[in-house]
């Protein structure tokens, strides 16, 4: 089986993008694994320090490792968003695929400092981990929002080369028009996130030629318009996240399920149009971060 930065690069070269999804219990997981499967696509699992410490950092290890190994399946683990460096040294030791080092609400020297440390010390427990670092500013909640968050700041190709050269991170996850959470709007379907096309293929083109980090992470996915999670592909994201859709999707299954069975009590009975509507999504999105018809 290959391995996850094998998948990168093959993602790369292509100019398509692994999907990311985030999880806190087994029913988004199940519809997330399931749609992947079908479509036979590689697929990388967030976890966020909120979610590790619901889950269990070594459970959501040991559940990952297990499906890897039963179906023979190139399915991965990533620490999304790790903010101290004592969570992403407790995330390596538990065997994660990927950690996410982000700092990027300090200033960029801050967080080259940082991001700089932390590399060094998840090397130094095991130097297959891919790592990635953040620049920018797009928010920090996965929320449904009145207002887009205050002192979003998109990056530069100058900051990413200055931040990639000097930490030597695998993945850059850069502020391109992107942003965490979802607006009400974005919900109603009256607006989307605009992407900076144009950026994302200056700042892969910069990293690529002037130093040696690989990839590029879109962080804030959801609610972004269907074509232009095809064009950021193609632009350079080798890494595409989507959390708020399907904690969204996650609510109004659940809200379904207890109005259909209002009488249930056993929640396998109920979270199956949860499992449903995550499954929906994982497969539109999967198919367009693929250029899949």
């Amino acid at each position: 089986m290959k391995s996850l930065r094998e998948v990168l690069a093959d993602a790369d070269s292509r100019h398509v993008a692994i999907g990311h999804f985030n999880i806190s219990e087994l029913a988004a997981f199940n519809g997330i694994f399931a749609a992947a499967r079908e479509l036979q696509l590689p697929l990388l699992i967030g976890v966020s320090e909120g979610e590790r410490e619901f889950i269990g950092v070594r459970t959501a290890a040991a559940i990952i490792k297990s499906m890897r190994e039963e179906y023979d399946y190139p399915i991965f683990l990533n620490a999304d968003h790790t903010h101290s460096l004592e969570k992403a040294v407790e995330a390596a030791k538990a065997g994660f695929d990927e950690i996410i080092f982000d700092n990027s609400s300090l200033s960029l020297g801050e967080d080259i400092k940082n991001t700089k440390e932390a590399v060094a010390a998840i090397r130094a427990i095991d130097p297959n981990i891919v790592i990635e670092g953040e620049i920018g500013y797009i928010g920090a909640n996965s929320e449904v929002m009145d207002a887009a968050p205050e002192g979003i700041a998109l990056s530069t190709p100058e900051d990413a080369v200055r931040f990639c050269a000097e930490t030597g991170v695998d993945v850059l996850a850069p502020a391109v028009g992107n942003m965490h959470g979802l607006l009400k709007t974005m919900v109603a379907g009256t607006a989307h996130k605009e992407l900076d096309i144009a950026r994302i293929d200056a700042i892969k083109t910069a990293i690529t030629a002037q130093t040696g980090t690989k990839w590029m992470t879109l962080h804030g996915g959801s609610g972004t318009e269907d074509r232009e999670f095809t064009e950021a592909a193609h632009a350079g994201m080798t890494i595409i996240h989507v959390s708020s859709e399907l904690r969204l999707a996650w609510r109004r299954g659940v809200e379904q399920g207890l109005k259909d069975k209002p009488g249930e009590i056993a929640p396998y009975k109920i979270l199956p149009p949860a499992v449903d509507g995550i499954h929906a999504i994982v497969a539109n999105r999967l198919k367009l971060f693929n250029g899949i018809q």
